[in-house]
């Protein structure tokens, strides 16, 4: 049997990322191969991300990047908040933004593509999982492009440059210089952030959304409607429920610099003050962990369970 030298582990170590002991005992379990070693770690981190895939990852970063007319959001998911503060996961998030600004947002394409220094985004990912310890997913991404104009982002308290927990684009159709378009972007994108619209305009809420909104509203005013006309009681119905749509539409949302003027009216000055076109083409709002319901965990029950403990 091969001597398993300090140096060999060191380099497996290196080359790897696995932990010292794991690195030793590969270069034992292959005789001192470093290839095959390198091999059978890989093999093992594979089983051990299956394992911790089944762990609610609802943390994490969101990362943002433009290139003149194009721009792409993109979420990568981890298990705890302070993965999100480690370097090996802000990187790949950083490496995968920038991917898929020139790959597009389709998942399984992000994950088939190679990164800069080796491996695809999926096998990069595998890898991270293994030597952070923790559950990590490629959530979704979100490309926006204009033929003419910019798309200006925006991160919300922003943990780097370009990641943070709220990012979003601001896709500006325009004429205009940057010189115009920057500032009236960076002021939409904050808009944007605070107010959370549900669609660019009206005509694209979900209609399965503004239905169930509308049998919540129809209910709360039933009374009000009691004894009144069809065209009375028709008006009481369906003005909240256009207030809602307008509430929730960014184009007609109040914008939140000044709590009254509508966006799209915000967006129309500007235009006119620029003497040049400004069109609000599309937008992107990714906040971390939307919709991905968390699960609630006995931390000290975990951890007896791990060490083979009863509480």
């Amino acid at each position: 049997m091969a001597e398993i030298t300090a140096t060999a582990v060191k380099e497996l170590r290196e080359k790897s990322g696995a932990g010292m002991m794991d690195c030793k005992k590969a270069l034992t379990e292959t005789n001192g191969d470093l290839e095959a070693a390198s091999d059978w770690l890989r093999s093992k981190g594979l089983a051990a991300a299956a394992k911790k895939s089944s762990r609610t990852a609802a943390e994490g970063l969101v990362g943002v990047a433009v290139a003149g007319t194009k721009g792409v959001a993109v979420e990568v998911n981890s298990q705890t908040d302070f993965v999100a503060k480690n370097e090996i996961f802000q990187s790949f998030v950083r490496e995968v933004t920038a991917v898929a600004l020139e790959k597009g947002d389709d998942i399984d394409t992000l994950k088939a593509s190679p990164l800069p220094a080796g491996g695809t985004v999926e096998e990069v990912l595998t890898n991270n999982i293994s030597t952070i310890g923790e559950n990590q997913v490629l959530r979704r991404a979100k490309k926006v492009e204009v033929s003419k104009g910019a798309v200006i982002p925006y991160v919300h308290n922003a943990a780097a440059p370009g990641l943070g927990k709220i990012g979003v684009l601001v896709a500006l159709e325009s004429d205009a210089g940057v010189d115009v378009l920057e500032p009236l972007g960076k002021q939409l994108a904050m808009h944007i952030a605070a107010a959370f619209p549900l669609a660019l305009n009206v005509e694209g809420l979900d209609p399965e959304v503004v239905e169930r909104e509308a049998a919540i509203l129809r209910e709360k005013n039933a009374e009000k409607i009691v004894g009144k006309s069809p065209e009375v009681a028709e008006k009481i119905l369906n003005g909240p429920i256009e207030k809602f749509k307008k509430e929730n539409a960014l184009l007609t949302q109040a914008f939140v610099m000044d709590g009254k003027t509508p966006v799209q009216d915000v967006i129309a000055k500007a235009a006119k003050d620029a003497g040049a076109t400004i069109a609000l083409t599309d937008y992107v709002r990714f906040q971390l962990g939307e919709g991905i319901e968390k699960e609630e965990s006995d931390f000290a029950a975990e951890v007896a369970a791990t060490a083979g403990l009863t509480k």
